[in-house]
């Protein structure tokens, strides 16, 4: 008997249909059967049914001699199923890698529960991604099981069939089936999880649902719409007949109120000669199922179809003047500041004021935190402000002075700072004033294509206004460097006038002084027990998929395959941290104890100082990684088309700091069989090192803060060189 059994209709979907089949039968986790229903498909989806059945016993056809519609479809797959669990799987849309296998641990888990909740991504047909918006409910649902009653926010998430696995025997208990008509989903999905006993929730993307231009049935208009009231007749029919649901009617009644104005109010769902129908039902069917207090936003139902269109009408002319007021007060607001800084800017500069940023405001972060440190301790007298992201602000360290963006704050200091350090461009806005010193310090050693490189990259390139970063750089004053490559790079990159500095990387500092305590305690805090081995894996984004993110290792298969007495710490790209990457699966596993996310720790030079070896791609990240003189790894499975999308400096592969994999078969025998530290690591890594840590030696940020702030001569004292494009390039002697 296998674990699952995924019920497929099949009507016109010729083009998707492969697709999905694929993402089914080739999982990791294989103990499944695809009962796949040709609802009589005039397409040639029959055909390609056969053809799969043909090549895999696991697939079995059935073919109606008529259409049925999409949910008897799944009602004639239902008695073939042998499944512990049910999985109904619409042909347009696919399982993420590592869906089933997530699904089957977390039923193990959960010692098999009635229903299991997951989560979804809606995949626009444009390219686009964006995940389930209310992905909180399924965290929230905890470690163990619950009842709706128990958790009610589960009933909020979207109501449908295909994010879920049920359990057979529950389902033949209760005899669901699916009624005929649209929104066939409400009728089933509503009883299942008001009887279930125990429902699961899993916080991981199992599903992509396909957002298709034109095609799909629910974005047709159609009168078809109208079935959703006989569908919500069915969900009340259920919940009388059992006395022990009586509770939900509330509950159920706002619902249906709210679905079918949402269905009202959307554009292309109902003909229009037909709304003021629809709106009529709608209101009868309200009335029939109430008895209660009637929510204010559904008390447009108590009158008529013109005052309903009326007040639409009112609340989108109400919405269109406050958008309006916004903008002029927006406008105004910016005029009085940009009075207010004109009257600043005749001011002379404070000489004892610094201003930093770091990563488009996000924090006391990298190398501005590293010269921040240094210029505390060396120029006390010079004061300090940080400019930071309002949501940030609660997680700044004790006694941080700070700004928030465009605010009155930040254009007072701003207009008068002597300092400006960032490892990110200034906005534009942002003028820069004879006298002031601007510090960029960039966020490490370029691998990748960037700034005027990658106009020859147009892919890479998207969203970037090359020119305008051009102009912005236009006001650096010095460009920190922490190695030959990087200098020549900037100097190509950026062609602009600034002076660069051959101090080392700041941030680096504490890898180059690092000492065994410090990771051990940053092992602690993490959990992780002593004696374990860390692995850090961190992969950069990717500039030929949309979005950035690309699974290219199974992270569950790594860390079993790297055994007991290891530990897969992982840290994804800053810029995937928020999207729907963590949610395919890196936030269930750290919740299981498979390994740790890392990503959301601020400060990678921890994860750095508590990790035994690098586990990496392209990030730039094994340059700074390398001043602890550890092994590296290098995971380049894709590298051919990493460097003809974003453009390299240097092939990675041919000058590695320690071993290449091309594959996860061969990533995964470097760690079985020890290479990954053995001397031909260890001779990779010194050739590396020797080139891209050469300014790195623990004093960097005493030296931008006593060359640059205290303008010492002296130790350490820079020596101008020619530059090789017209810049100036001091080295410290």
């Amino acid at each position: 008997m296998p674990r699952f059994s995924v019920i497929v209709p099949v009507f016109k979907v010729q083009g998707f249909l492969r697709e999905c089949l694929d993402s089914v039968l080739e999982q990791s986790y294989p103990d499944l059967e695809v009962i796949a229903v040709d609802d009589c498909s005039p397409d040639g989806c029959g055909a390609i049914l056969d053809e799969y059945a043909d090549r895999d016993p696991r697939v079995t056809v059935l073919h109606l001699p008529r259409n049925v519609g999409l949910g008897r479809a799944r009602n004639a797959g239902m008695p073939h199923a042998t499944g512990d669990f049910l999985f109904f799987l619409d042909s347009d849309d696919t399982l993420t890698p590592g869906a089933l296998r997530a699904m089957a641990d977390r039923l193990d888990e959960t010692a098999d529960p009635d229903v299991l909740v997951f989560d979804y991504a809606r995949t626009y047909w444009w390219g686009g991604t964006r995940r389930n918006v209310l992905a909180r409910v399924l965290a929230e649902g905890g470690d163990g099981t619950f009842t709706a009653a128990e958790h009610p926010e589960i009933l909020e998430l979207l109501m449908v069939v295909w994010n879920k696995v049920y359990r057979r025997d529950f389902v033949e208990r209760h005899g669901f089936r699916f009624p005929p008509g649209y929104y066939e989903d409400t009728p089933w999905t509503f009883p299942v999880l008001l009887s279930a006993e125990r429902i699961a929730t899993l916080d991981r993307i199992c599903l992509a649902y396909r957002q298709r231009r034109q095609g799909n049935i629910l974005s047709t208009t159609s009168r078809k719409h109208f079935d959703i009231h006989e569908q919500y007749e069915r969900v009340f029919a259920y919940v009388d007949s059992r006395p022990e649901l009586s509770g939900w009617r509330p509950y159920l009644h706002r619902k249906m109120g709210e679905h079918c104005l949402d269905i009202l109010a959307k554009p292309d769902r109902l003909p229009e000669a037909d709304k003021g129908e629809f709106f009529r039902r709608t209101a009868a069917l309200f009335r029939a199922y109430g008895g209660g207090p009637v929510p204010p936003e559904l008390r447009v139902l108590d009158g008529g179809y013109t005052r309903y269109r009326v007040r639409r009408q009112a609340a989108r002319a109400a919405k269109a003047l406050d958008e309006r007021g916004q903008r002029m007060r927006a406008a105004a607001a910016g005029r009085i500041r940009h009075g207010w800084s004109a009257v600043q800017e005749l001011r002379p500069l404070d000489p004892d004021l610094a201003v930093y940023s770091a990563f488009s405001h996000r924090g006391v972060l990298g190398d501005p935190a590293a010269v921040h440190r240094a210029a505390r301790e060396l120029a006390p007298h010079i004061r300090a402000v940080w400019v930071v992201r309002e949501d940030q602000v609660p997680l700044l360290p004790p006694g941080i002075e700070h700004v928030t963006p465009d605010s009155s704050r930040y254009h007072q200091v701003t207009a008068r700072a002597t300092y400006f350090v960032n490892n990110v461009n200034w906005p534009g806005t942002l003028a820069k004033r004879p006298g002031s010193v601007h510090i960029h310090t960039h966020q490490g050693t370029p691998l990748k294509y960037m700034a005027a490189d990658l106009l020859g990259k147009p892919g890479a390139r998207h969203g970037f206004d090359v020119p305008q970063m051009l102009r912005r750089a236009d006001r650096w004053d010095y460009s920190l460097v922490a190695n030959r490559h990087s200098e020549l790079v900037w100097d190509r990159a950026y062609p602009c006038h600034f002076t660069s500095l051959r101090t080392g990387s700041p941030r680096n500092d504490v890898l180059v002084r690092a000492r065994p305590e410090e990771g051990a305690a940053v092992r602690a805090r993490l959990g992780i027990p002593a004696g374990r081995t860390v692995v850090l894996y961190a992969p950069t984004r990717r500039d030929y998929v949309r979005g950035g993110h690309v699974d290219r290792v199974d992270l569950a298969r790594f860390a079993d395959d790297l055994g007991a007495d290891h530990t897969l710490v992982v840290r994804l790209h800053p810029s995937l941290a928020d999207g729907p990457a963590r949610g395919l699966g890196l936030a269930e596993l750290h919740r299981r104890g498979v390994l740790v996310d890392g990503t959301d720790e601020p400060h990678v030079e921890e994860l750095m100082l508590a990790s035994d070896v690098l586990v990496t791609d392209y990030s730039a990240l094994l340059f700074d990684y390398a001043n602890l003189d550890r092994p590296i790894v290098v995971h380049a499975d894709d590298w051919g088309a990493y460097r003809a999308s974003r453009g390299t400096y240097f092939d990675i592969t041919s000058d590695p700091p320690g071993h290449v994999s091309s594959s996860y078969r061969e990533l995964a025998w470097l760690f079985a069989s020890g290479a990954w530290r053995d001397g031909e690591s260890a001779r990779l890594r010194a050739g590396f090192r020797s080139r891209f840590c050469e300014f790195d030696d623990g004093r960097a940020a005493d030296r931008v803060v006593r060359t640059l702030m205290l303008g010492e001569r002296d130790a350490p004292a820079p020596v101008r060189v020619p530059a090789p494009a017209g810049h100036d390039v001091r080295v410290s002697s």
